[in-house]
């Protein structure tokens, strides 16, 4: 599994309207990419400081994803943010979602 971290500033008091842009907009993009599993967003106390951790089945399937959708997310929420998101890459070693799935499976 893959994981992509993005950090983003929003704007003062923006946490709300990019949340709900997120529901409406971007997760159903981010549930037609091939290879993606999940989505969690962190926010920081006074809701400025946002981290969206988006979880792959591999790296392919997140370059893929970062080429041909990320440019259109970046626009949806070009209204809430501030300064330029900072995307970091990592390879999953463990985690308890993995494990969940391989239960499900079975």
């Amino acid at each position: 599994m893959y994981a992509r971290n993005v950090s983003i500033h929003l704007k003062s008091n923006m946490l709300s309207d990019c949340t709900r842009t997120f529901e409406k907009d971007i997760l159903p993009l981010l549930r037609r990419q091939n290879g993606f599993k999940d989505e969690i967003i962190l926010a920081g106390p006074g809701g400025l400081d946002v981290s969206a951790i988006s979880f792959w089945d591999n790296k392919n399937d997140a370059d893929t994803y970062n080429t041909n959708t990320y440019p259109q997310v970046l626009k949806a929420l070009a209204r809430f943010i501030e300064g330029t998101p900072q995307v970091h890459t990592f390879n999953v070693v463990t985690s308890t979602f993995q494990k969940h799935e391989v239960l499900a499976a079975a």
